[in-house]
């Protein structure tokens, strides 16, 4: 105990641990603030979305009874569980409204993935420049999306660094859904799961909030020697 009292008068906590994880691509500080210049200033009558998919969603359903949060007591699941299937969710946020659109499938494949992007983009006019902000995933980079931007050229993919999918906020909504709808939900099957998310992301668009992204520390900003797009590399 008094080592621990020791301890805990300067603060040090040696039981406690955090991961990092540094980018290993050169390009990350133009990558980067292309992508914040979308962000902060995107272009006009443009569309700006953050895509992305989380795979593997387990629809579990617990073999104890849930005990519910009381007055000194936090809500508790049993540990055993039965596992009915995954689900991958795809996801398009609009920075400007932050509303969402989704869609559940059974697979992750590059097909899935262009299909996807042809619904996000039919919903915008034709005529209209769409911007997509979206991580190095194998799936986001193949033959089929190529082909696909072939045929609209008003669409544009803006790739974040290795390892920066914090610069996507799409992971900002994939995370909240995932504390407010997945780990504490009991899904008798995929389809009862691909129905609760829906419902979700239905009553997340009825009060949407954009996302404004701002700098904790501003003497650590990330530098560019352009404000253009063209650093993304598009």
């Amino acid at each position: 105990m008094a080592v621990q009292r020791a301890w805990a008068r300067v603060e040090i906590k040696p039981h406690r641990i955090e991961r990092h994880m540094a980018s290993d691509d050169r390009d990350i500080d133009p990558k980067a603030a292309g992508i914040l210049v979308l962000y902060l200033n995107p272009p006009q009558h443009a569309a700006v979305f953050c895509v992305d998919e989380t795979s593997h969603i387990q629809a579990l359903v617990r073999l104890d009874h849930v005990l519910p949060f009381s007055p000194g007591r936090v809500e508790r699941h049993g540990f055993e569980y039965y596992r009915h299937g995954t689900l991958s969710l795809m996801a398009a946020f609009d920075t400007k409204t932050g509303t969402v659109f989704s869609q559940p499938t059974t697979r992750h494949t590059s097909a899935e993935f262009v299909a996807f992007l042809a619904q996000v983009v039919g919903r915008e006019p034709a005529d209209r420049e769409i911007h997509i902000v979206l991580d190095t995933l194998p799936n986001h980079n193949t033959q089929r999306v190529r082909e696909f931007l072939a045929e609209h050229p008003n669409v544009h993919l803006h790739f974040t660094p290795t390892y920066s999918s914090w610069i996507d906020l799409v992971e900002l909504w994939f995370s909240k859904s995932e504390r407010e709808v997945i780990a504490p939900g009991v899904f008798t099957s995929t389809h009862d799961l691909a129905r609760r998310l829906m419902r979700y992301i239905r009553r997340c668009n009825q009060i949407p909030k954009p996302i404004k992204w701002k700098f904790s520390d501003p003497t650590r900003r990330i530098h560019s020697k352009s404000s253009t797009l063209t650093d993304t590399g598009h």
